[in-house]
């Protein structure tokens, strides 16, 4: 199915970016919550409603002349007009030969340690993140070189291997980046001129991907990824008081996760760090009884096959896993973080309470009152 983009969106979320990129905020989350609560109260008139005040060792104002920025180095084409991209839609991409650019073993394990926390790529499954390394390649960068220039075509992703690198956005700089982060992607996923000027301020080093491996690795397989995961939460029953847009932004914060015949999934007593779909596969429940003449002796008290869930207990009550959760066979489970899951989840929470009651009353029915 084709989603279309609305009018305005991406718009909408290229000023968001810069804005971001101008205050650099520690809380996202609530930064977006005034920025956008701004913009509305300014009646939709645009980002120029929207005013923050400046960091506090921000060297100029916004209004400022506009420093002049290096010369750029290299002649790129103007931006004349970009088709609305549809992953879903995008039948030759499949056809396209993989692009491989041989590696040393010490080019590959930088190149390994840069993508690493790269939020694009988490949905990747490792094969794809093999393509993802082939078609990478290394570009060497010198002071006062221009990466991106704003409004030019997009052309790559850049992953930052090394070397520090001004942001500008209309002549102004907003931001910077330091031996770490990426830039790029908003032109290729949404089809836009470049939002951002990026200037090399050292020597130094980034990794490169070309628009079209992007779209062939990254944005079509994040779409299969989401309509995937999209299908399997339509039928987990607790899931069906979401909105489709809810369900549709919880597909997006999944990770998938593989284990193998009697693979420990969580232990009782650990920390909770989010919760579990089974995709695939089935799984047991155990517990411990530290009432029993044998605390250290498990007991199996349920076993959930595809469609369902575990490991919501710990993240409602903030106590520790009340259970372990083994692996019958190979099991293939969706995972949602426990930030994710607060986030996401709220509609949910009645339910999830209610399947928590069911739950301590099937463990007493096995232990015996105060076997928790």
């Amino acid at each position: 199915m084709s989603i279309e983009i609305p009018s305005g969106l991406t718009d909408l979320l290229q000023d968001f970016t810069v804005a971001v990129l101008r205050e650099r905020p520690d809380d996202l989350v609530e930064f977006a919550a005034q920025y956008f609560s701004k913009l509305h109260d300014g009646d939709g008139k645009g980002k120029r409603e929207v005013k923050f005040s400046e960091p506090a060792d921000a060297e100029s104002d916004i209004d400022d002349e506009p420093p002049e920025l290096p010369r750029n180095r290299f002649s790129r084409r103007k931006s004349v007009c970009a088709e609305r991209y549809d992953p879903e839609a995008d039948d030759e991409s499949e056809n396209e030969p993989k692009v491989v650019f041989p590696k040393t073993d010490e080019q590959r394990a930088r190149l390994a340690a840069s993508v690493k926390n790269i939020l694009l790529f988490r949905a990747l499954e490792k094969e794809q993140m093999q393509e993802v390394l082939d078609a990478m390649f290394e570009k060497r960068t010198q002071p006062d070189e221009h990466i991106i220039d704003q409004d030019d075509d997009g052309d790559n992703f850049y992953v930052i291997d090394s070397g520090m690198y001004d942001i500008f956005v209309n002549g102004n700089k907003v931001g910077s980046y330091n031996n770490t982060g990426s830039f790029g992607e908003l032109a290729l996923m949404y089809n836009t001129p470049r939002a951002a000027t990026i200037v090399a301020t050292t020597p130094g080093s980034l990794w490169a991907l070309d628009r079209s491996s992007f779209r062939r690795i990254v944005l079509k397989n994040a779409a299969k990824k989401r309509k995937m995961y999209e299908s399997l939460l339509e039928n987990v029953s607790m899931l069906k008081s979401l909105e489709p847009y809810e369900r549709m932004n919880l597909a997006d914060a999944l990770e998938t996760k593989t284990y193998s015949d009697g693979e420990c999934i969580i232990a009782q007593g650990d920390e909770a760090d989010g919760c579990y779909f089974i995709e695939n596969g089935s799984v047991r429940i155990t517990m411990k009884n530290k009432n029993a003449d044998d605390p250290t002796k498990e007991k199996q008290i349920a076993t959930y096959n595809a469609g369902q869930y575990f490991g919501e207990l710990a993240l409602i009550t903030n106590n520790p896993r009340a259970a372990s959760v083994y692996a019958c066979g190979d099991v293939r489970c969706a995972f949602l973080d426990v930030n994710a899951f607060e986030r996401l989840l709220g509609p949910c929470m009645d339910i999830m309470k209610r399947n928590i009651a069911h739950y301590e009353e099937e463990v007493e029915r096995m232990f015996g009152k105060g076997a928790k």
